[in-house]
Formats: structure tokens, C-alpha cells, sequence
């Protein structure tokens, strides 16, 4: 080199961005020990064989705590109460009869056959696992499909007005995902009559002694004694009082979460505290990212909404469902556009189910077809990831004009008239005349607290049910599935195997002296003072309704991995935010609905990045997990079986939470790709 040469300059590597693996850490293999060997069809008779027993006189010195009065835990407080044991039962709400489950409308299914078209246990249990792509425990699903008939003949004793056929008979409708009618219905309110019935029995043991109820009270904390769940710390939401309670066993039945995304289906009230405590002091949260939206909602129709309203998935018994073929139709009133200009998109893709694929399939189309430019509606304004405002029209047709020809305006108000009176109240618009607009929301959560074939989370005395644990569906819900999981759960599971761990109780008697009841009790007024000091500027629906726009754009109908790894840096920024700047009025003594809700978000923020995290790490299309990056040629969901044929159950630490896989191994039913065409 000569002495006018420089030197060449040392290559620097460009920053590399974070990838999936940077925010977790890989744990132990996980698997559910449970469920008993041999043919599927015996699992569950010969786990109640095996299951230790409590004698009567025992059951009365035993005392179990039930978190939630809807239909998995006003069943199973009715059902534990019955069988003796001291039942507490706690709900938010100001009666357990307006538990969220009153809000489902359309059915339950039941494997009973009455409309002999060769339905099954074991139809019902493949159409199950199917519908959920291959994505649920097969233990648990064959279960619940075996325990469904029963259900039904408990409902009817209890007096619940099921629709029936001229000649008396139990009538039963279709559901998507399936090619039976299995689904029993009361019209358009099937919830609210089952959760009457689920009351009527909690009610009746009440009055017996055996149940203990606490209306308007939330759960706030968790007790852990010896690694063992003892019992929960509360908020007396009138009072303000914050008092420990202490059981043998604890049962959370607190429902779904998905009001992480503000908008949503869900009844304002409904929250993940009692599932988050949980999981702070050590149960594994299952499948979080796993989400339900839901493809027959009243659009969003404007930037003040604070809720989604639901229209049931029945109607697509008899609507169908189009889009104008030509965009220039979309501004024009559907009744004067010709049949042939349009476009019954899921007759024409999916011929076999036509109107009636599964919720995942139905929402994905409907988005793809406003995403064409076809949607139909007024215009609403939308962000895209890139900051930019775009103008869309997000809804869909949904058809009655049919139906009306062939059953008469009054065969169509027999089966849905409270559905259509709702529509037309909250709109302006008659069914009956012009089609309805329908649009996906986001509605079930799939995910929850993990948990064995026996119900039990990893914390010992910890059980779960209903929509709060993840175990029977999957990565997507078929329709009519809720209330049959929450019913099954609560009089014919539960019931079953909570014996099995009570038998080796009573425990180690404690107090609020104990130091697991002191620190407990000690971190709720701690996290209550802390909201109460914090006297920021900006409300607490404010941070709500923009966390739930982070979640709906990067978390929501379709996933990108450059779009969760941004969702988990706003969420972050915007939750250091919170407890910097979120404005929490009144004191705790009082009613106090302000704090209620910052105690409830502050848990949607780091339930926010759990999901983004899960949906990151599963880089694969399931069910109601689109990722873009996963797709068929077609656009259809395609699984990854070789590398993500597991549950992801989650233990907290911190920031960078622990994975724990539980492999998936199917038996009974063949892996293959789901097709409804």
C-alpha cells in the first residue's frame, strides 16, 4: 500500500430488528396426565370410575369457591350446593341472572339425532375438532360431545322453553360448520332460558343453605397457599370493601376476554382480572391469541361506539348472504339490483356449506369482499398501518326475501322476530323489507386458562371453566358451542372430577393472618392506591379504546409478523403511559365505576401483549389465526402440523414470558386440511 492509500473503512452490520424468539423463553414440555387410556369412547366413564369420591358427610365440612354465575358457574354452584358441599359464589353483576351468557341467542347443539339424518357423539366430536382446525385436545371435544344429550334432557326437566315442532317434539335448526341440524333453540334467546334455568337451580340451593351468594362483588387477587389455590381477595363494588375469602378449592368461571379490543360483542362488564390474577400467581394462560370474530354483527357505525351488537348466527339458517358484483352498485338500494348482478360469494366459493361455513371462513370473505371494494353501507374511516386514512364501506348483505317467500312474513318472525326487532331498533331499518347489513366483530376468545382433562389448571385446587379455560375448541368455535361447553362444564364435568382432589381434603386451616392471604390482600389496596394516585390527564376509555384499535389492526382478522412485533412496542409505550398519565376520579369507598374500569384495562394491556406475542411465535394459519404469511393459493388458512401441532400455554415472568408446549396427538380423527367446499 503506498502512503496515499487510506485504509478501507471497517464493514458495520446493519441493526438487526427483534424476531419472534426475542420475546419469550422456551420452558419444559407440558402434558395432560388425566385423561385414562383406551378407546376414546370409554375415557370418560372410566375417569369417573377412577376419581376418588367424597362421602356425604364430608362434602359438608368442604368449602368451594365459584367465581361467576353465568352457565359454567351458576351450573356448577347449583350442582356442588346439591351435592352438599359449602358453596360461595361470587359475581359481579348486580344478580347472577345477568351473567354474560344471557346475550347468545341462536342454540346449543346436542349429538340426539331426532331429525335422523345420521348425527352422532361422533359426528358431533369431528365436526368439533374440525371446525376448531385440528387445534383442540381430542379428549376433552369427545367428551363434550358425549355429554351433550344430557344437557338437553337437564334443560327440559328444569323447564326450559325449547322450540318445538307441530306435533310437540324438540325442533332443531342448522349451524355452521356442519351438514345435521343439531342445534336447539328458544327462539332467538337461547341464552337468557337455559341461564333462567342454571338460576332457577343455583337459586333453589340459596334458599337450601349450601350457596352463599355474593352479587357485586369482583375478584381482585388470587390466594396461593403452599402452591396449592385457597382462596380470593374481593372488591365490594358498592362499598368499596376489600375482604379475603378462603375455600378448599377455587373454580374460576369468569367468561372470555375479549373486550381487550374495546369493540366487541361482549357486555361492557366482561374482563380478564380474575383469569390475569390467576395467571400472575402461576396458571398457564392457553392459546391466547386464539380470538373468535364473529361474521353477523350490526356494523360499526361510528368513532363514539362502545359496543358491537350481535345478530345470531341462526339467521344464516335462512339469510343469504351477497355483495353488488359491480362496485358502482354499492350505493344503490339492494331491492332494485337484479339477481344476476349479485354475488352470493359464500354459495359461489364454498357450494357444499354454502352460507353456513364456520365463523373463521364466513368473517375472513366478508372482509375480503369489502376489501374489493364491494362492501356495501355508509363509508367509515379507517387508519391503515402505515398512518394513512382510507374511506371503506364495511357490511354486507344479509337476505330474508327468500325466506320470506317461502315461509311468509310470519314463519320468518317465528323463528327470529326478537332478532329482527333489535335489528330495526338499533338501525332504523326493517328486515322484513330491506336486507339487512351484517359485518365480523370480534366475539368469543377460544383461549384461557389452561387446563387437564379434570378441569384443573397447573395451580392444584385451581379449576377453570367454560369460556375462561381454552380446552374444547380450538383455534375457531362452531356456533351453538358456548352454551353447550358451559353447561357441560358446570352440571356433568366439573361435578365429576373436583371430587377427585376433595378427597384429600380439608386443608391446613387459614386466615387473614395467613402470610399468602396478607400479601394478597396487601397487593390489591396497593394496585387500588396506585390507580386512585396516579391523577393524570387522560381517561380511562380513552387508553381502552386505543389499545382495542392497536389490537383490531395488528391482532384482529388477519396477522402479519412486521405488525405484532409493532403492536407490542405501542402496547408497551401506551401502558407506561397509563400509569403515568390515566386519570382515576373518586375514592375507593364508594361506588366507583372509574376504577372498576382502570383495574380492568391496566390487565387488557398485558393480556394485549401476551396475545401479540402468541400470535407471533405461531407462524401458521388456524381457525380464527390468519397469518398473511400462511395462506393457500386460495387465500384459505394453511396450517403448520409438523412444527405447531401444540397448545402454547404461557407462564408469566414479567416481560418475556415462558412457553410451555402441550403436543397435540390425534387418535381418533385424521389430520388433514379443512375444506367446506
Amino acid at each position: 500500500m503506498t502512503t496515499t492509500e487510506k485504509p478501507a473503512p471497517a464493514k458495520t452490520r446493519a441493526p438487526r430488528g427483534p424476531k419472534p424468539e426475542d420475546f419469550y423463553t422456551l420452558g419444559a414440555e407440558l402434558h395432560d396426565t388425566k385423561a385414562p387410556d383406551g378407546p376414546i369412547e370409554g375415557k370418560w366413564s372410566t375417569r369417573k370410575f377412577e376419581a376418588k369420591l367424597v362421602n356425604p358427610a364430608n362434602r359438608r365440612k368442604l368449602t368451594v369457591i365459584i367465581v361467576g354465575t353465568g352457565l359454567a358457574g351458576g351450573a356448577a354452584a347449583a350442582s356442588l350446593g346439591e351435592a352438599g358441599y359449602n358453596v360461595l359464589n361470587f359475581c359481579y353483576q348486580d344478580s347472577p341472572r345477568r351473567a354474560h351468557s344471557i346475550a347468545a341467542q341462536g342454540g346449543i347443539n346436542a349429538a340426539k339425532n331426532y331429525r335422523n339424518d345420521n348425527d352422532s357423539t361422533f359426528r358431533l366430536f369431528y365436526d368439533t375438532v374440525k371446525g376448531g382446525d385440528y387445534r383442540a385436545r381430542e379428549t376433552n371435544v369427545y367428551r363434550l360431545a358425549e355429554v351433550s344429550a344430557n344437557i338437553i334432557d337437564q334443560c327440559v326437566a328444569q323447564g326450559v322453553p325449547f322450540a318445538r315442532e307441530y306435533g310437540g317434539l324438540l325442533d332443531t335448526r342448522s349451524f355452521g360448520g356442519v351438514q345435521v341440524q343439531r342445534t336447539f333453540y328458544a327462539r332467538g334467546q337461547t341464552g337468557q332460558q337455559l341461564l333462567i334455568g342454571a338460576y332457577q337451580a343455583l337459586e333453589r340451593q340459596i334458599a337450601a343453605g349450601t350457596v352463599s351468594m355474593y352479587n357485586r362483588h369482583e375478584m381482585l387477587e388470587l390466594i396461593v397457599v403452599d402452591g396449592r389455590a385457597r382462596g380470593i381477595v374481593t372488591r365490594d363494588m358498592v362499598t368499596g370493601e376489600i375482604e379475603s375469602w378462603f375455600a378448599d378449592a377455587v373454580v374460576l368461571a369468569t367468561g372470555g376476554y375479549g373486550n381487550v379490543f374495546f369493540l366487541s360483542t361482549n357486555a361492557m362488564g366482561c374482563n380478564v382480572t380474575a383469569g390475569w390474577r390467576a395467571h400472575r400467581k402461576g396458571a398457564y394462560f392457553g392459546n391466547p391469541c386464539y380470538t373468535q370474530i364473529h361474521p353477523t354483527c350490526i356494523p360499526v357505525h361510528g368513532s363514539n361506539q362502545s359496543k358491537l351488537t350481535l345478530m345470531s348466527e341462526s339467521l344464516r339458517n335462512d339469510g343469504r348472504i351477497w355483495v353488488p358484483k359491480k362496485a358502482e352498485d354499492c350505493d344503490s338500494d339492494p331491492r332494485q339490483i337484479a339477481e344476476e348482478d349479485r354475488d352470493y360469494y359464500l354459495e359461489r366459493i364454498y357450494p357444499a356449506f354454502g352460507n353456513l361455513v364456520p365463523r373463521d371462513i364466513a368473517s375472513r370473505q366478508a372482509k375480503n369482499m369489502c376489501d374489493e371494494g364491494r362492501g356495501v353501507g355508509p363509508q367509515v374511516t379507517e387508519v391503515d398501518p402505515d398512518g394513512n386514512e382510507r374511506k371503506v364501506r364495511r357490511g354486507v348483505y344479509l337476505d330474508f326475501s327468500d325466506a320470506i317467500s317461502r315461509l311468509g312474513k310470519d314463519g320468518v318472525s317465528a323463528r327470529y322476530g326478537n332478532l329482527f326487532d333489535m335489528y330495526a331498533q338499533i338501525t332504523g331499518e326493517n328486515p322484513y323489507e330491506t336486507p339487512m347489513r351484517i359485518y365480523p366483530a370480534v366475539h368469543y376468545t377460544m383461549g384461557g386458562l389452561w387446563v387437564d382433562y379434570d378441569l384443573s389448571s397447573n395451580i392444584p385446587g385451581l379449576y377453570v371453566t367454560g369460556e375462561a379455560n381454552f380446552s374444547d375448541h380450538g383455534a375457531n368455535r362452531l356456533g351453538a358451542s358456548a352454551l353447550m361447553q358451559g353447561l357441560a362444564d358446570g352440571y356433568f364435568v366439573l361435578p365429576n372430577t373436583i371430587n377427585d382432589y376433595l378427597a384429600a381434603a380439608p386443608f391446613e386451616k387459614i386466615d387473614e393472618s395467613h402470610p399468602a392471604a396478607v400479601e394478597a390482600l396487601e397487593s390489591v389496596k396497593g394496585r387500588i392506591d396506585k390507580l386512585l394516585s396516579v391523577n393524570g390527564s387522560r381517561t380511562v376509555d380513552s387508553f381502552h379504546k386505543e389499545l382495542g384499535q392497536i389490537m383490531w389492526e395488528y391482532c384482529g382478522m388477519e396477522r402479519r409478523e412486521a405488525g405484532l412485533i409493532k403492536a407490542i412496542g405501542l402496547i408497551r409505550e401506551l401502558r407506561e403511559e397509563f400509569w403515568r398519565d390515566v386519570k382515576v376520579t373518586g375514592v375507593n369507598e364508594d361506588l366507583n365505576q372509574t376504577l372498576e374500569r382502570a383495574g380492568r384495562v391496566a390487565d387488557f394491556f398485558d393480556l394485549g401483549e401476551l396475545m401479540c406475542i402468541d400470535a407471533l411465535h405461531r407462524r401458521e394459519s388456524c381457525g380464527g389465526h390468519f397469518r398473511a404469511e400462511s395462506q393457500t393459493p386460495e387465500g384459505e388458512a394453511l396450517r403448520d402440523d409438523e412444527n405447531f401441532l401444540y397448545v402454547a400455554a404461557w407462564e408469566y415472568a414479567g416481560d418475556k414470558p415462558v412457553l410451555h408446549k402441550e403436543p397435540l396427538v390425534y387418535n381418533f380423527i385424521e389430520l388433514k386440511q379443512r375444506s367446506y367446499k
